[in-house]
């Protein structure tokens, strides 16, 4: 896993500007502890911050291919592409002789065999930027499922481009601008694909490639979700989704660093650390979870029953894992240090989910200390149909976004301290219908489906599309914010294109959340985690934690120069604070604290100019 950054501007010599991209690639040193490297020609610069995990000596970047100096194709890669083996193979028969064993090389080859029909071939989680020299041509490539992230900020003769906003935003000409827009993704659980929050930047979308060239910028779709008719019987389903898995599993397992699997003992994260220790035997697989210390014993909710680590410990015993249990307190999750090491990472507030995002951060560091790869669970939830949204008549019946309905909407609620006026200008309601009617128009259709079928794929494809974007973000930036590779199997493209268009009554045919997945794991589970209710990541119920935000708001609301308070119903906010604390701090309760102190440092940090 690397972090990369580049810049095309086709009206002046960039190598003569090396500074610039030197700023923008050291910036993601996070992204690629190991090595950096520059690459430039006329009008190209690209940079390249490591990791390295395959072919440790030989994968160095930028790579570039043998021609004359401007005829040169040049590559710089983020990500890992699984199915290089095979690749490398089939592009030797056409005569091509590599010089190390790293998928890099294999990508660039690719490209120079297949063009622009290359990262069709590519099964992997990637971002990457090839430039052309023999057609003077930048083109960016994102993987199908967005595990992997790219930004780009189109400018008058060309483009910048980085894995993260703060690549762009250290090229001089790019200031931290944010517009209603801007703030209205900022504040909505609506992610809205190619929305980059900062004016004039923007996401390459997954699944597709963007062509810069002198005349201008093209975007062009290699991939999508597809309606397709399923054919397989219950049996053979089950069958193929196990088959599936083995095979993406052992795929994700080629390191030539040490690698390990998270495991929260929750099915999803089981299913995955019970496929690679059977890879793996007789070595042991490494495992970590997390936990709170602080609050006291473990207290049910509505939608957490049980604490994980006891399952989490007997999956481990199970499988044979050596497993670690990584204990955090409030006093971590709090630690100004931890917090803007979060906001560094994230380059936005992380309001939702808040102490998530410094669990995460904290969980990672602690696993990177002893591996360089991670497993991780995420996603399944989203293919399989894992959530309440799912399963709920009224979410799935509703007009909007499934998670945020009744039930659903207050874990991403914290609007309740913003001024009045502000939320009145932002139309944030009629903001979310024009997503949403956005996002309902790209589901495919297939011909004389069922309308109740046809619905559970719109809720499929809506969670496909958009809601698991937010947390492959978060477990993105949580993990290369501290130089570890995190890879997620559960979003193989072949498993998605397969699932996706298998029966609701399939997906749900033993009456429960999941049920292609439980059964196509039966035998590898201990059958207390397959019985287990779908329990999402954990989160502190800790008062202390609390309390924390509030000191850090009250600091806030005495600090007339506090960025934030022009955006905050004062009356309201410091009504809040007067309120006493319960003996248990909930997570859906904490939203509007959050958001209101991570905008502030938001805004702070990075000197963002509001343009509303």
């Amino acid at each position: 896993m690397c972090g990369i950054a580049g810049w095309v501007a086709f009206d002046r010599e960039v190598r003569q500007d090396e500074a610039e991209i030197t700023a923008m690639t050291r910036i993601l040193v996070c992204r690629g502890p190991d090595a950096e490297g520059i690459w430039t020609s006329r009008h190209v610069a690209l940079g390249h911050r490591r990791l390295a995990v395959i072919d440790v000596e030989g994968g160095r970047q930028p790579m570039v291919g043998e021609a004359r100096d401007e005829d040169r194709v040049a590559l710089t890669f983020c990500g890992e592409v699984y199915n290089f083996p095979e690749l490398r193979t089939e592009l030797v028969s056409h005569g091509h002789v590599f010089r190390t064993r790293s998928d890099t090389e294999v990508v660039l080859r690719a490209y120079l065999q297949w063009g622009h029909g290359f990262a069709e071939r590519l099964n992997g989680m990637f971002a990457l930027a090839v430039w052309d020299g023999r057609t003077q041509e930048l083109t960016l490539v994102r993987d199908r499922m967005g595990v992997k992230p790219l930004y780009y900020y189109p400018t008058r003769d060309g483009v910048l481009f980085g894995s993260e906003p703060k690549a762009v935003l250290a090229h001089p000409s790019v200031s931290a601008r944010v517009d209603a827009d801007g703030l209205r993704e900022v504040l909505d659980m609506v992610r809205s694909p190619e929305a980059a929050v900062y004016s004039g930047m923007y996401e390459v979308r997954p699944g597709h490639y963007i062509r810069i060239r002198r005349g201008g910028l093209t975007k062009h779709r290699y991939w999508a979700l597809e309606a397709r008719e399923h054919t397989d019987d219950l049996d053979t389903t089950v069958g193929t989704v196990r088959d599936l898995l083995e095979d993406t599993v052992a795929r994700q397992l080629v390191s030539d660093v040490p690698l390990s699997s998270l495991l929260s003992g929750g099915l999803d994260s089981s299913a995955v650390a019970a496929l690679a220790a059977r890879h793996l035997d007789p070595s042991p697989l490494r495992s970590f979870s997390v936990d709170f210390s602080g609050a006291g014993d473990f207290r049910p909710d509505a939608v957490r029953g049980a604490a994980d680590a006891p399952y989490a410990r007997e999956v481990a015993r199970h499988v044979g894992a050596d497993h670690t249990e990584v204990l955090l307190d409030s006093g971590e999750l709090l630690d100004p240090a931890v917090r803007a090491a979060v906001l560094r990472a994230t380059d936005l507030p992380p309001a939702y989910w808040g102490d998530m995002w410094p669990s995460l951060y904290l969980l990672f560091k602690a696993v990177r200390r002893h591996t360089t790869v991670a497993l991780s669970g995420e996603a399944a939830d989203e293919l399989f149909g894992g959530y309440q949204w799912f399963h709920n008549p009224g979410a799935v019946e509703a007009d909007t976004f499934p998670w945020l309905t009744s039930g659903s909407a207050r874990y991403f609620g914290g609007l309740r301290l913003l001024d009045r006026g502000l939320v009145e200008k932002l139309d944030l309601a009629g903001h979310r219908r024009a997503r949403y009617a956005e996002a309902i128009a790209e589901v495919p259709v297939l011909p004389g489906e069922d309308p109740a079928e046809r619905r559970m794929r719109q809720m499929s494809h809506l969670n496909l599309t958009r809601f698991v974007r937010t947390l492959l973000d978060r477990k993105d930036r949580m993990s290369m914010a501290v130089g570890l590779e995190v890879r997620v199997p559960f979003c193989d493209h072949r498993l998605v294109e397969y699932v996706f268009n298998t029966p609701w009554a399939m997906k749900t045919f033993d009456g429960r959340e999941k049920s292609l997945l439980r059964a196509a794991t039966a035998d590898l589970l201990p059958q207390s985690v397959l019985q287990r209710v779908k329990t999402p990541y954990p989160t502190t119920q800790d008062p202390a934690y609390e309390a924390g935000l509030r000191a850090e708001l009250a600091e806030v609301l005495r600090d007339r120069n506090a960025p934030v308070r022009a955006l905050l119903d004062v009356e309201r906010a410091t009504a809040l604070l007067a309120r006493p604390q319960g003996s248990v701090s909930r997570a859906y309760d904490r939203g509007s604290l959050e958001l209101a102190v991570w905008l502030n440092r938001w805004l702070g940090a990075y000197d963002v100019t509001l343009e509303l």
